[in-house]
């Protein structure tokens, strides 16, 4: 899924999505991903004409690609626990706002700010910065 192609980025949704619909077998990529398009109804226009929406510019704040796209980034790291301790970092989240989906929205606005940062500095974000900012959150 991860490549700086942005056709080639939204063409993986709309295959999927298209998978989804035909009742194909997903594999696992896929299968993360249309749980994240379904907790998504508001986006599923995009789907329905995707020769509308696959050029289209978005602002990155109000893009539903970039919202999906962080979404399935907390996923993947929270099942594969990388970095260690994020997937106990998101239950505790989840447990006490009792709600996974706003958890992980608080999730990616760390995240976001993370990459921005990188951006900014030109450097790598390191783990443990990520993962206090995370706790920050979570306590």
């Amino acid at each position: 899924m991860y490549t700086n192609n942005r056709d080639a980025y939204r063409q993986f949704f709309f295959t999927t999505w298209q998978k989804h619909e035909k009742k194909l077998l997903l594999d696992a990529a896929e299968s993360r991903l249309i749980s994240i398009i379904l907790k998504h109804p508001e986006y599923h226009y995009l789907f329905e004409k995707p020769e509308k929406w696959e050029h289209q510019e978005f602002d990155l704040a109000e893009n539903p690609f970039f919202h999906m796209s962080l979404h399935y980034s907390i996923a993947e790291q929270v099942s594969t626990n990388r970095p260690a301790g994020i997937t106990e970092i998101k239950q505790t989240l989840s447990t006490r706002l009792v709600d996974s989906h706003h958890a992980e929205h608080l999730m990616m606005e760390q995240l976001c700010h993370m990459m921005a940062k990188a951006q900014e500095t030109g450097s790598t974000p390191g783990d443990e910065e990520y993962l206090n900012s995370l706790r920050g959150i979570a306590s």
